[in-house]
């Protein structure tokens, strides 16, 4: 009988309500600022330094960059391929030591930078002590570690996916069937898209199970896979429309980025410029504000269902 006076509530039905609390605490957006920048900024700059040196050893004037011409399709596919083509190994050589480095700072810092934030934001000083958050950040590591490995495999996918759509539809020695590649192309992109949304999540419930339920990282990883259909399909649904309004994002922020190009002869090369910055920062910043809403809401959802079942 506990539960029947519970009402079901979807896991995006108090999405504006979590949205308003963060807001009301803007220091949770800064801690998320704050740790994606630190990795973000120097890896940047690595791969701003490491750019310049394979210009300066593989010219962009010997790759056949200056000939490709955008008046033919088909003629400029074929040469922007021979110019990845030539920086191909260079890029590779770098990639190979590169992307490890970065992951591993990646992994420290989000592990501490999550670990931080989910400890502010269940911090209040009503709260009993035995439902306060433990640090945990080497377990967050570890969950983090795993996001990592999925999303390298459904990067890995996807892309072979769009070499066996190109490889059917395009690269034939027939005429290119452009829209049965269109339609395959968004098909699949959408369709590993969707399915990382579906499952990613148990890397985003287990830090907080571990936290605050003093689980270990195998513990609370094992546990999140038996929340229950109940509570893992709300949890599948604000990660699904968590991903839903990042493709948003993104595409308001093309928007924005390309709303003065009609007027590019008035406003100049400068003006284009200050406008691709103001929408990648908006888009970063609005990035890092849903993310923190995200947290919010799987907190929010992990105390409501522990609450019923203890109830019941």
């Amino acid at each position: 009988m506990a539960d029947a006076h519970v009402r079901p509530v979807r896991g995006t039905q108090l999405l504006v309500e979590h949205m308003s609390d963060v807001l009301r605490r803007p220091s949770l957006v800064a801690i998320e600022i704050a740790w994606r920048w630190l990795f973000g900024i120097p890896f940047l700059l690595a791969c701003s330094q490491q750019i310049r040196q394979i210009l300066a050893a593989y010219p962009l004037d010997a790759s056949g960059w200056d000939s490709v011409t955008l008046q033919n399709p088909w003629a400029s596919a074929v040469q922007i391929a021979h110019v990845f083509s030539y920086y191909e190994p260079p890029a590779f050589a770098v990639m190979r030591w590169l992307l490890p480095a970065a992951g591993i700072a990646w992994i420290i810092l989000s592990g501490l930078g999550r670990n931080l934030l989910l400890k502010r934001m269940a911090s209040s000083s009503t709260a009993p002590p035995t439902t306060r958050p433990r640090s945990r950040p080497f377990s967050v590591m570890l969950f983090q570690v795993g996001w990592l490995i999925l999303f390298g495999v459904t990067l890995w996918g996807w892309f072979h996916s769009m070499q066996w759509v190109s490889a059917t539809h395009i690269s034939t020695g027939t005429e290119p069937d452009l829209i049965g590649y269109f339609i395959w192309a968004i098909f699949l992109s959408l369709g590993f898209f969707t399915a990382f949304a579906l499952i990613s999540w148990p890397f985003t419930i287990a830090p907080l199970l571990a936290q605050f339920e003093n689980r270990s990282a195998v513990s609370a990883f094992a546990q999140s896979l038996r929340l229950g259909k109940p509570f893992t399909s709300k949890l599948a649904e604000i990660n699904l429309v968590m991903g839903i309004v990042k493709l948003a994002l993104l595409v308001l922020a093309m928007v924005f980025s390309a709303a003065p190009l009609p007027f590019a002869d008035e406003l100049g090369t400068g003006a284009l410029h200050m406008a691709l910055a103001a929408s990648a920062l908006f888009y970063i910043l609005a990035n890092d504000f849903f993310q923190v809403v995200r947290l919010k809401a799987f907190l929010e959802f992990r105390k409501l269902f522990r609450e019923q079942g203890s109830a019941a």
